[in-house]
């Protein structure tokens, strides 16, 4: 019986960890950490970007470097339904990830609402989890104008007041386990 619980705890902790790599990719995007997306993925790692990219996931990383780090660049990838099949040291995981993304169109500023799947082929190497193969497929898109408001106006009169996120370093994050406190 110990054996059973021993992989079954192991097995939780493999789960946690990929998961932990897929929600540090994400953040990484969102925060302009281009060194962190790439921390992600394995050496020799794939990128199949449902049609607008494939290739190697360090020429992936170079082809969105500046979009992901641009001052301005506003988005936020929100991940759900996230499940790990194991097989040994590998494993592929399927989540479902809304994203959100300011954009300049022709017309002007405009925001993108994106729902997509992400399947990933990860691998355990020198002791670490990490993408090995990276799949998206897209499932919905809708586009507005930009509308920021902020709850209609309901939350602040004044929307500078509000505490906004930041980009790589300067995001409140990357202050550690006591950021919150500054």
């Amino acid at each position: 019986m110990t054996d059973r619980r021993d992989e079954a705890v192991q097995a939780l902790l493999d789960k946690q960890e990929i998961y932990e790599v897929l929600a540090r990719y994400l953040r990484a995007v969102d925060r302009g950490d281009v060194e962190g997306v790439a921390a992600c993925y394995l050496p020799g790692a794939t990128e199949d970007h449902g049609g607008v990219f494939e290739g190697t996931a360090e020429d992936y990383v170079s082809s969105v470097a500046r979009v992901l780090t641009h001052p301005r660049s506003r988005t936020m990838h929100c991940m759900t339904n996230v499940l790990v099949e194991l097989a040994g040291d590998s494993a592929q995981a399927e989540s479902y990830v809304t994203t959100f993304s300011r954009v300049k169109t022709p017309d002007g500023l405009g925001d993108s609402f994106v729902g997509a799947r992400i399947v990933d082929r990860l691998e355990r190497r020198d002791g670490r989890w990490g993408i090995a193969h990276r799949a998206l497929v897209w499932e919905w898109n809708h586009d507005a104008p930009v509308s920021e408001t902020w709850i209609f106006g309901m939350l602040v009169p004044d929307p500078a007041v509000l505490v906004r996120g930041g980009k790589h370093p300067d995001d409140l994050v990357y202050d550690g386990p006591n950021g919150a406190a500054r």
